[in-house]
């Protein structure tokens, strides 16, 4: 029986605005998903006092997060509950209707909903005691045009795999991804990657003891843990960051004073055995370059 879901995302694999692209997510042990689903609904319920998908809206950190969010949370006092989940709903309803538009205490409303809700997700999190995994390389890496590893998983990735592993050791449990579905050819791709690593690597061959080889992808849409997932590699994308990364990328002040640390203390720490001994790893993990073979992680 699988004992731990890592459910993974992408954050920044757009190359649009984003300091890092990032891939990774949550591990959550299996009996307890259920209970946190029911929780992260309430949680949804309790904050916006509707729910989002009822308005074409995904919880998602590129939504629940920007800039605009904290503005508005903080251009007025802290709401009581009826008046921030009635703004929430007039917000919902006049954004939908040209002919009105929200008050501000509205957009106040939807902003402190907003920001709770993902207050929320972290607290979740801790409770439930899922750990984060996530691998980081900068924006602007390119792939070399003479990229001859095209059907392996690219160095970031196979740090990811590592990081699982090794936590699943310690624990003498079994896991399994469960992935964000993109587009189908670019899925197919990913998974005749991933089975090269298991099937031709020794690293892989040996990680496929804890590692079920063979993920599962689902509609981030009709998956909260998938959506959990989102939120905190967004978080990771532009507001966590270690020193030892001597990484000179933007971010934000906002995200960084309020999620920061949350992901820190989330993020699987424990060591990890080497041919040279053990060494400390962590689940967050950030790659200078994934194309070259003397990369390491930081």
């Amino acid at each position: 029986m699988v004992s731990w879901l890592l459910f993974s995302d992408e954050s920044g694999h757009d190359h649009q605005n984003t300091p890092l692209e990032v891939r990774g997510g949550i591990a959550i042990r299996s009996n307890k998903i259920w209970d946190f689903v029911q929780a992260y609904e309430n949680a949804e319920n309790e904050c916006f006092g509707v729910k989002l998908s009822d308005y074409k809206i995904e919880v998602k950190g590129s939504k629940l997060l920007k800039h605009n969010k904290f503005k508005w949370a903080n251009q007025e006092r802290v709401l009581n509950e009826n008046e921030r989940q009635n703004g929430v709903k007039r917000f919902l309803s006049k954004k939908s209707d040209t002919l009105y538009r929200p008050s501000r205490r509205d957009f106040t409303a939807y902003g402190q909903a907003s920001l709770m809700m993902v207050d929320r997700i972290f607290d979740l999190l801790d409770k439930y005691e899922a750990k984060i995994f996530a691998s980081c390389i900068p924006r602007d890496v390119k792939q070399p045009k003479n990229f001859q590893f095209l059907d392996f998983l690219r160095k970031d990735h196979v740090f990811l795999q590592e990081r699982f592993f090794w936590f699943l050791e310690a624990q003498k449990e079994p896991g399994l991804f469960i992935m964000d579905q993109t587009e189908v050819n670019d899925d197919k791709r990913y998974i005749k990657r991933l089975h090269n690593y298991y099937t031709k690597t020794r690293n892989g061959k040996k990680r496929a003891k804890w590692i079920v080889p063979s993920p599962i992808f689902v509609d981030s849409a009709l998956s909260p843990c998938i959506q959990a997932a989102d939120i905190c590699l967004y978080c990771i994308n532009w507001g966590f960051r270690r020193e030892e990364w001597n990484f000179r990328g933007n971010s934000r002040e906002d995200i960084h004073n309020r999620y920061a640390g949350r992901c820190g203390k989330i993020q699987f720490s424990g060591d990890m055995l080497h041919e040279d001994g053990p060494k400390k790893g962590f689940g967050i993990i950030f790659v200078p370059n994934p194309y070259i073979a003397s990369s390491r992680e930081r």
